[in-house]
């Protein structure tokens, strides 16, 4: 214990844990303590963890829970449930997301080992969703407890900048949107851990209940400002082995698309979470999941990517 080391790397979100091998079995101690730094800093990095591969970065679930699967995407060949985001095949996008809050309990944890990264771009950026409504005026903050937001992933946000021709892109959407989930979440909920306030926003959002297309917009874009502020960030740049690990019920992240045609592969696994809890102790509520019927035409082969 005495060898680690908790580096802070921005003044509001993020931290460097530095002396710890990664894997399931860690002592009780270093378990610990790895997760009281995951709740108090919201993203914690680790550098050269080479030894990692697909199965141990999978047992990696339990040290916060029971690792989950996407629930539309195909998890890699060979692997129960790793999500792989491979630049060469479809693995991008430039889009604020919470992960997966189209389903009604959405994941608590991402984990995500990089195995090949651009030498210049392919940064990852997280925002802390606690500090940005402790930033809100006092009005605001009575208005955003109000509010419940509806999220759907019936479009597929990643697919608005890949490369590539309609087809691809068409096959992309229907893996993603196979089936299609509408979630009603409040958008101020109250950590089930930490019983801090959090914006549960970014871009699985459609649209605020009770509110028109054109209101939704404006008043989405005036709260989800205040996410993403620099203040409210942290930005990590990537090396092959590193881990980064995140509660995904206080940060929302962008993966920055500019890298151009350099190759950037990571590897993601989830751990299931719980049903959000607004200010009130109303819960979220599924609206629907409803299978879809793929084309044959634009049916997408297994191994196809898409960022979630």
């Amino acid at each position: 214990m005495s060898q680690i080391q908790i580096i802070p790397v921005a003044g509001r979100i993020g931290a460097e844990i530095r002396g710890v091998r990664l894997s399931a079995d860690l002592p009780h101690e270093v378990a610990e303590l790895i997760r009281d730094a995951w709740r108090k800093y919201k993203v914690i990095f680790f550098r050269g963890q080479d030894h990692l591969d697909n199965p141990s970065q999978e047992a990696l679930a339990t040290l916060f829970g029971q690792g989950v699967a996407h629930p539309t995407v195909p998890v890699a060949a060979d692997t129960n449930l790793i999500l792989e985001l491979d630049s060469h095949r479809g693995g991008r996008a430039n889009s604020w997301h919470t992960d997966v809050t189209f389903d009604v309990a959405y994941p608590k944890a991402s984990i995500l080992r990089a195995i090949t990264v651009p030498e210049a771009g392919g940064d990852t950026v997280w925002a802390n969703t606690a500090t940005a409504y402790d930033d809100l005026s006092p009005t605001l903050k009575t208005l955003a407890e109000k509010l419940w937001a509806i999220h759907s992933n019936d479009y597929d946000y990643a697919s608005f900048y890949q490369e590539g021709d309609s087809r691809q892109q068409e096959g992309y959407r229907d893996v993603f949107r196979r089936t299609v989930y509408e979630t009603r979440h409040p958008v101020v909920h109250v950590h089930p851990e930490t019983g801090e306030r959090n914006l549960l926003l970014g871009n699985f959002v459609k649209r605020f209940e009770g509110l028109n297309t054109q209101d939704s917009a404006q008043l989405f874009s005036v709260l989800q400002s205040h996410v993403v502020r620099l203040e409210n960030t942290v930005r990590w740049r990537w090396q092959a082995g590193d881990v980064a690990i995140w509660d995904n019920r206080a940060t929302q992240h962008y993966a920055i698309n500019d890298y151009g045609d350099a190759h950037r592969v990571v590897r993601r696994v989830t751990v299931d979470g719980d049903v959000p809890v607004s200010v009130d102790g109303e819960l979220s509520r599924s609206l629907r999941v409803t299978p879809r019927d793929v084309p044959a035409a634009n049916a997408a082969p297994t191994e196809l990517n898409v960022a979630a």
